[in-house]
């Protein structure tokens, strides 16, 4: 008898991602953390809620106050009429034309279907720099509306730049309002961003709703990017009973492919997050699946564990192919990437000094720490110019977060309509402070600087 020596397997490695986790550790352990800290007028290892730079006279912050106040029932109106008809991503038409007719009736030329986005929008005043923007969302999610605020959003952006508008001939510069759609899925901010749309704007800055009294810190109050990957195993079909050995079964990779991810959260950064679905697992359980489809969504708090943990899903979306004799079709990216957030800490300053007026307190740090978390569009925003999204409770019950359906009920309630008032008010303050501060202005963009300037997504 001959034996033939069994050939060696021909060795498969995946991502490591040793280097990587260890210089998140490092970067930890160091003096002011991850998140970083602002350039030039203080320490790293210094937190002080306390802005060195005047910003705008209070003549002039008053007079924000007044405007919004008066327009409390506009405002109210704006964010009724956009819960009780919600428009998903892309489709926003309805919203995008409440939004125009509110800022037309206080003499606002209006262009909508900006940067070749029928469902963008965007207006000025003033001219050339400094130049802030204030950003609008108003997208519903599918089947529970505006479960995520964006009707409050809209309406804060809305007030915020009525209230200012007037104010910037004197002060010098210009000021806008953009409208993304879509960021509930579709990245609408960075197909704003890739067709120009903050090109020679300074700095941008919005507000988001959140639950029960809570408000954002002043430092550490980053979000996660998120990338989406599908993926679609091909198989071949056969007999489940007669013939199950003719085929390959599609469904069993997205099993193991589900289980490996599985497996793999247990060795992730606590920063990382990672979720998905089967959409798709065959049309009869008496047939072989040929076809089987599954999405996920990866996260993580830093650019470098992102790519690291995207790497690492793909490589077990690959083996499940290899282990079942599919093949595996995987879209990554099938829709922008969001960046983690990365807002600026001069101007939450600012938003919080005004904020703070309204009679409501910012915390300085998060009052636990923050493992991972949800995404927005806004990071890709903050990676490209300084930028803010800091988030006001809306006053609803503690255990009423958003993407739940009564979430969306409470963005219509008066401590709601309460809390688009002060954020409008404390965001068209922040603004005013940058367009008046030339010192503020430089700081801010030492402080963008410092924490890596311009880097936009690198696969």
């Amino acid at each position: 008898m001959t034996t033939t020596a069994p050939t060696a397997a021909k060795p498969r490695t995946g991502t490591d991602p040793l280097a990587t986790y260890l210089a998140y550790a490092e970067t930890e352990q160091a003096p002011g953390g991850h998140e970083g800290g602002e350039a030039g007028a203080e320490s790293s290892t210094v937190l002080t809620a306390a802005s060195p730079f005047g910003g705008a006279p209070e003549a002039l912050h008053s007079r924000i106050v007044d405007r919004v106040e008066a327009a409390r029932d506009e405002l109210r109106a704006l964010a009724v009429a956009l819960f009780e008809d919600p428009e998903i991503g892309f489709e926003e038409h309805r919203s995008v034309a409440r939004i125009a007719e509110l800022l037309a009736a206080g003499g606002h030329q209006v262009e909508t279907g900006s940067f070749g986005l029928p469902t963008a929008f965007r207006a000025s005043v003033g001219s050339g720099s400094p130049h802030f923007a204030i950003v609008a969302e108003y997208d519903a999610l599918p089947g529970i509306g505006h479960a995520c605020g964006h009707n409050i959003i809209a309406a804060v952006a809305a007030g915020a730049f009525a209230a200012l508008a007037p104010e910037v001939a004197a002060l010098g510069g210009k000021l806008s309002i953009i409208g993304t759609p879509a960021e509930e899925g579709g990245g609408g901010k960075e197909h704003v961003l890739r067709a120009g749309g903050f090109d020679g704007v300074d700095a941008a800055g919005m507000v988001h709703p959140s639950v029960g009294s809570e408000v954002s810190p002043i430092y550490g109050s980053g979000t996660s990017g998120v990338r989406r990957l599908r993926v679609r195993y091909h198989g071949r079909a056969g007999h489940a009973a007669a013939s199950p050995q003719l085929g390959l079964n599609a469904l069993d990779a997205v099993v193991t492919a589900y289980q490996s991810i599985a497996q793999l959260r247990q060795h992730i950064l606590p920063i990382d997050r990672i979720h998905g679905i089967i959409t798709n697992g065959g049309a009869a359980a008496n047939v072989v699946p040929d076809l089987a489809e599954a999405e996920f969504l990866v996260r993580s708090s830093e650019i470098d564990t992102l790519r690291v943990l995207t790497e690492r899903v793909i490589d077990a979306l690959e083996a499940a192919a290899l282990a079942t004799g599919t093949t595996a079709e995987i879209d990554v990216d099938f829709e922008p990437p969001y960046l983690p957030l990365k807002p600026n800490v001069l101007l939450t300053k600012h938003w919080a000094r005004r904020l703070e007026t309204r009679g409501r307190d910012v915390p300085l740090t998060p009052a636990r720490v923050r493992l991972g978390g949800p995404s927005t569009d806004m990071g890709n925003v903050s990676w490209a110019i300084p930028a803010v999204h800091p988030a006001l409770g809306l006053g609803g019950p503690a255990d009423v977060a958003p993407h739940n359906a009564a979430f969306a009920e409470s963005t219509v309630e008066p401590p709601a309509i309460d809390a688009l008032v002060d954020a409008a008010i404390a965001l068209a303050g922040l603004a005013a402070d940058y367009l008046a501060d030339g010192g503020l202005r430089a700081a801010v963009r030492e402080e963008f600087d410092a924490n890596g300037g311009v880097r936009r997504w690198t696969s």
